[in-house]
Parts: structure tokens; C-alpha cells; sequence
């Protein structure tokens, strides 16, 4: 199912493959390598042989984005998506983004 998750979304070749544990093997991996993307995965901790190699950065900014959708969800009306148009439902995700911003920027 790996090969069909690559093979979904936009047109354009993707330069690195970021993904959790559960998807650390060689097939996965390889896979990647064949699209032409650099697999971003992090190795088991019962992996014989591990990858001399590993996208630390590019993984930390995944972190992020789990994180902030994390902080997102913590709104009820966006995780239970209580607005029923995309404008509607679009406004209240910025009007909780600038939530968040104000909390994580205003520390004082």
C-alpha cells in the first residue's frame, strides 16, 4: 500500500518521503528511491541493518506539523467539523491558527 500512497496527489515527483516507523523497511524504502525521492524514515529498534543515512531536519519539520495539527484539534467545532461549507470551516481553522499564534507568541 506504500507504492499507492506515493503514487497519490499532485503530478509532481516528490524530493523526499517522510514517514514514521511503521513504515521502515527495505521495499518502503526502495519505493521512494524509485520515484526518485530520498526516504526520510526512521529505523526500528530492531533493525539488522540501518541506513548509514537519516534526515534528521526534514523529520523535525514533520514533528512540527503533527504537533500543530495537534494543537488544531484541541478546537471542537474544527474536530468534529461543526461547519458544514469550506468557507465556514476554513475561517474558524484560521480563526484557531491565530489563536494558537497569539498564545505560542505572547508569553509576557
Amino acid at each position: 500500500m506504500f507504492e499507492t500512497l506515493l503514487r497519490l496527489g499532485p503530478d509532481t515527483a516528490p524530493r523526499a518521503v517522510v514517514a514514521d516507523k511503521g513504515y521502515d523497511s527495505r521495499a518502503n524504502r526502495a519505493a521512494a528511491r524509485a520515484l526518485g525521492a530520498i526516504p526520510v524514515i526512521p529505523v526500528k529498534a530492531n533493525a539488522a541493518n540501518p541506513p548509514k543515512h537519516f534526515g534528521r531536519a526534514l523529520y523535525r519539520g514533520r514533528a512540527r506539523i503533527e504537533q500543530a495539527v495537534g494543537k488544531l484539534k484541541r478546537f471542537k467545532r474544527i474536530a468534529l467539523r461543526c461547519e458544514k461549507t469550506r468557507t465556514n470551516f476554513s475561517s474558524f481553522v484560521a480563526l484557531a491558527i491565530g489563536f494558537i499564534l497569539v498564545q505560542f507568541v505572547h508569553t509576557a
